[in-house]
């Protein structure tokens, strides 16, 4: 029966090993046919090599080094029958170098009992050792899970230990507490007690597993290695040494990886040998050791010389680090920084060469004893008293020494001495941000705007935003999502050139939003949610709706360019609604499928017997099968089972509604498809869709024309000096615009910011990856757009370090903040906005993205940043500062001329009657000649089944205040009582529209 069993056994591991293998095979099988797909095989063929070659190069190498020194120590430990071995070696001498030595048949130092360390001592010791053995593993585990899951925390973000401990140490000194999570702590506590338990298997089972866990939190920093090998000269160099900034951007990661493993490595390798010698001759059942014998101190001591080699490259490491301390009233080096922490990093780094030299030479003079006299000795004494006496200099200098030099030295005069230290975090923060290129000019408002002017600006007038995004897909969500499955998962504005008519070639910017209509499988009724449907037949969204910013349909609602489903004016079945047959001969449609999105994120089956759902027209629905370039071909029997295992999906080999031409189509969600492309870059959270003619085309040759256009930008943590504010990076470029095919799903990376050291560095790893920004079609190219969120960061960092002179940037006299507004009943920060405007030394409109400032205590407008997206002036800044010694109306305040105006209150009170409330949308500044105009619509919804509709728009301007239901009427109104200085209310109540 028992051998059965065994045999039993066998099997099942067998077929569970098999399993695990065929796992992984489909796994990478379906990964290379993924990327074959979308022709990066090579990149992701290269970067596969790189991942595995690191994890077996660092995993071996732990794995060695730490069961090598397992294998010595076990040689090296004294045998479980001490007492015996004790009576017959202290009738002999014997060398250390002799045949029974190696051979461990009699130990050649037989301990006596004056070197006995005793229960009081060895206890603790062996709990502190079985402690730190734990805590490596436990470290390195919560390192690998804190780098795939950043959600989770880490008992120790990194192994700089002495570092780490002395800043304990310091916030025990300031009473300030130290936590450690629970969770984390349990498992040491675990840990450390199954080593007390059976220290010869748990020792043996941290190595091994730490060495997995240390080639696999390397393997997962691929990215700083291959940078590291591949680095470009940023050709400007940081002041205090002297060095390339590319050193800090490439090497010094690279640097900090390898001290951290080294670190990690020697400090389990030195507890786990002190484990087994302690342990040994039954030293913790006796509760007595016998005293280190000549050849355990000789292996401690070249342990503990590795890791002071490691300590000292720490310290070195830790020089540099310091162009990224917070200690000081700036970001990076201060003074005490210069000239105390670097002169005290320095002196340990070299004590501790130094002390690892010295235990080299206490291994040499060891190893010229020739005949041995039994003297062990209790603890290697001078190995104890070195590593303590460096950590009781480490503790002092490390973290006192410079608290009392800030306090008694800096403090009292702060400003002269950070003053250059202070220049220098202006000048490199500004750099890394891209502020310094920053074209700052004074803009004087000289309050005569007349209705002159504004006909002379009348593309800006024409383009001034009346509906906002959020209204806009309310609406779309009540009309445009005909049925619950389809979904807007958000709305962009972008600019189109559109015809003015058909009878001529005559043709203007128009600003628009944009807003996909997507397929949210979620949303299917449940009794309707099977597999088939789920991955046959609702496969893809259609169309999107497209419609102008400052126009108005009857009944206040949007007045679309592009709508429905159904005909276009061509009669053309599965169009969309086109307004006019300029707007049809200026926006390219062909089919309006979308198969890639921002919520397509279900796998689907194309080409089979079950055909796909396309839309639906009246009471009936129409069907399609896909005929795109995308997805992966599964009509083989083998790739079936293959990406059912892949998928986890069984289905898959059960279903008859397969045809040799069906195609797999997964990793459908953009942001999914180009993170597994280029997972080291850091994209957008706001992808936009474009209708342009681009290169794409289907199976039959038809062109596409939808195309998602997603920012991508390079970053860095390690740019000196450099203030991150409340970013996790401190260095940003707009360096690559990744352009994704709605319907194939083919992906294109174009580098936007060539002069980018990181994009540079990219392109040398992965060259055939990406494309020079000309090589993107030209319908396209004028789509691309200053992205929002890097224009946010900016601000942000623009807010403080606009102020350049050091003693204005010490006393924060000049700070700014981003002015708050009142949308719907919220109060709420500004968001920055798109608008087409004629800048004040451009010469013709132009699209560009503004956001206005206000300085911090007060709600008056102190500066406007523009940044601009058209042509050879893409990626330009322009900041336009308002004479300080002048009022300029901020939002808050315009906006309390609104409320307070007892008309407009009270119309606006009338409408938030039960059941309806009034929506105060954007307030607009619009910078026009040499003046600012403000425009703020007026939205009605629907307490319930909201509705948002248009049903007055806001103008102000000098003191003047007008409500109509146009703008134009508005703007008429403002500018024909130009003398008078009350509000003025202008309403029309036969029609909501304009």
């Amino acid at each position: 029966m028992k051998r059965l069993w065994n045999r039993n056994l066998q099997i099942l591991k067998v077929l569970v090993g098999c399993w695990l293998l065929f796992d992984i095979a489909s796994h990478l099988a379906g990964e290379v046919f993924w990327f074959s797909e979308v022709g990066y095989l090579k990149e992701f063929s290269w970067l596969l090599f790189t991942q595995l070659g690191l994890w077996v190069t660092i995993f071996l190498t732990s794995f060695g080094f730490l069961f090598g020194n397992i294998a010595i120590a076990s040689r090296f430990q004294y045998p479980h029958q001490l007492q015996v071995r004790r009576r017959l070696l202290q009738r002999q001498e014997v060398s250390y170098y002799s045949g029974e030595f190696f051979h461990g048949t009699i130990h050649p130092y037989p301990p006596s009992t004056n070197t006995d360390i005793k229960l009081p001592l060895l206890l603790p010791t062996i709990i502190t050792l079985s402690l730190l053995s734990a805590a490596v593993l436990v470290n390195s585990s919560q390192q690998v899970i804190s780098f795939l899951y950043p959600a989770l925390g880490l008992v120790i973000n990194s192994w700089e230990l002495l570092p780490t401990l002395i800043q304990s140490l310091g916030n025990l000194w300031k009473e300030q507490p130290v936590t450690i999570p629970m969770a984390q702590c349990g498992l040491l506590v675990g840990l450390t007690g199954a080593v007390l338990v059976n220290y010869q298997f748990w020792l043996r089972a941290i190595a091994l597993l730490t060495s997995f866990l240390f080639g696999f939190q390397i393997s997962l920093r691929w990215d700083k290695i291959l940078e590291y090998c591949n680095r470009v000269d940023f050709q400007h160099s940081e002041p205090l040494f002297g060095k390339d900034i590319s050193f800090y951007v490439f090497s010094l990661p690279m640097w900090e990886i390898l001290e951290s493993w080294l670190l990690g490595l020697f400090l389990l390798a030195i507890a786990t040998v002190a484990l087994v010698y302690l342990r040994s001759a039954n030293s913790f059942s006796e509760g007595v050791f016998p005293g280190f014998s000549v050849p355990q101190r000789i292996h401690l001591n070249v342990l503990a010389s590795l890791l002071m080699l490691t300590i000292s490259l720490l310290y070195w490491l830790l020089r540099y680090e310091l162009l990224y301390s917070t200690r000081g009233v700036n970001y990076g080096a201060s003074y005490t920084a210069v000239k105390v922490q670097l002169p005290i990093y320095s002196g340990l780094s070299i004590l501790a060469l130094l002390i690892a030299v010295y235990l080299v030479l206490r291994i040499v003079s060891l190893l010229m004893i020739t005949r041995v006299e039994f003297k062990p000795i209790p603890i290697p004494r001078q190995l104890v008293y070195v590593l303590l006496l460096y950590g009781l200099v480490a503790t002092i200098s490390g973290e006192f020494l410079p608290t009392l030099v800030h306090s008694v030295i800096v403090q009292p005069n702060e400003l002269l001495r950070e003053r250059p230290y202070i220049r220098r975090t202006i000048s490199l923060t500004r750099e890394a941000f891209n502020l310094h290129n920053i074209e700052a000019k004074t803009f004087q408002p000289q309050g005569n705007l007349t209705a002159a002017d504004l006909q002379k600006n009348n593309l800006t007038i024409r383009n001034i935003r009346l509906w906002d995004t959020h209204p806009l897909i309310e609406t779309n969500r009540q009309l445009q999502q005909i049925r619950p499955y389809y979904k807007f998962p958000g709305a962009d504005i972008d600019r189109y050139t559109l015809k003015t008519s058909l009878n001529n070639s005559q043709a203007e910017k128009q600003q628009t939003i944009i807003a996909a209509r997507e397929l949210d499988y979620g949303d299917v009724p449940d009794q309707a949610q099977t597999w088939i449907n789920k991955h046959l037949i609702y496969t893809h969204g259609y169309g999107f709706t497209l419609s102008p910013v400052n126009t108005v349909a009857p009944g206040g609602l949007p007045d679309y360019y592009v709508k429905d489903i159904g005909s276009d004016i061509n009669e053309k079945p599965g169009s969309l609604q086109i307004s006019n047959p300029a707007i049809q001969a200026s926006i390219p449609i062909g089919q309006p499928r979308i198969y890639y999105g921002e919520i397509t994120n279900t796998y689907v089956m194309t080409g089979t017997k079950t055909q796909e759902l396309d839309y639906p027209s009246g009471a009936e629905n129409v069907y399609n099968i896909y005929d795109g370039r995308g997805g992966i071909e599964i009509g083989n029997f083998w790739r079936r089972v293959l990406f059912a295992e892949y998928l986890k999906d069984w289905q898959m080999l059960l279903t008859h509604n397969f045809t040799p031409h069906t195609k797999l189509l997964f990793r459908r969600n953009i942001w999914e498809r180009v993170k597994a492309i280029a997972p080291f870059l850091r994209y957008d959270s706001d992808p936009y869709l474009v209708t342009a003619e681009g290169d794409g085309i289907n199976s039959k040759g038809e062109a596409n024309y939808l195309y998602w256009i997603l920012d991508a930008y390079t970053t860095s943590d390690h740019y000196p000096y450099s203030d991150p504010g409340e970013n996790p990076f401190n260095y940003i470029r707009n360096s690559v615009k990744v352009v994704i095919d709605a319907y194939s799903g083919a992906v294109k990376f174009y580098v936007a910011d060539d002069t980018d050291p990181i994009i540079k560095t990219w392109e040398k790893i992965f060259p055939h990856l990406f494309r020079p920004l000309d090589s993107l079609p030209i319908s396209l190219r004028t789509h691309i757009r200053y992205p929002v969120d890097l224009f946010s960061i900016q601000s942000e960092r623009l807010l403080t370090y606009h102020m350049t002179d050091p003693q204005v940037f010490y006393n924060r006299e000049d700070l700014w903040k981003i002015p708050t507004e009142i949308y719907g009943d919220k109060n709420r920060p500004v968001e920055p906005y798109y608008l087409i405007m004629k800048l004040p030394t451009s010469e013709s409109e132009e699209f560009v993205l503004l956001l206005p400032f206000t300085p911090v205590h007060r709600v008056n407008l102190i500066a406007w940043l523009a940044a601009r997206s058209d042509g050879n002036e893409y990626g330009k800044l322009l900041l336009y500062e308002f004479p300080k010694q002048q009022l300029v109306y901020g939002i808050q305040q315009i906006e309390a001329l609104i409320n307070q105006d007892p008309e407009i209150s009270q119309r606006i009170s009338l409408w938030n009657r039960e059941g309806s409330r009034v929506i105060q949308g954007n307030l607009l500044v619009i910078p026009i000649e040499q003046s600012l105009l403000y425009v703020e619509p007026i939205y009605l919804e629907a307490e319930y089944n909201s509705l948002p509709t248009l049903v007055r728009v806001i103008v102000a301007y000098d003191n003047r205040v007008v409500m109509a239901d146009s703008l134009d009427k508005a703007l008429t109104a403002i500018f024909r009582h130009e003398k008078t200085s009350n509000p003025v209310v202008v309403s029309t109540v036969q029609s909501n529209s304009p």
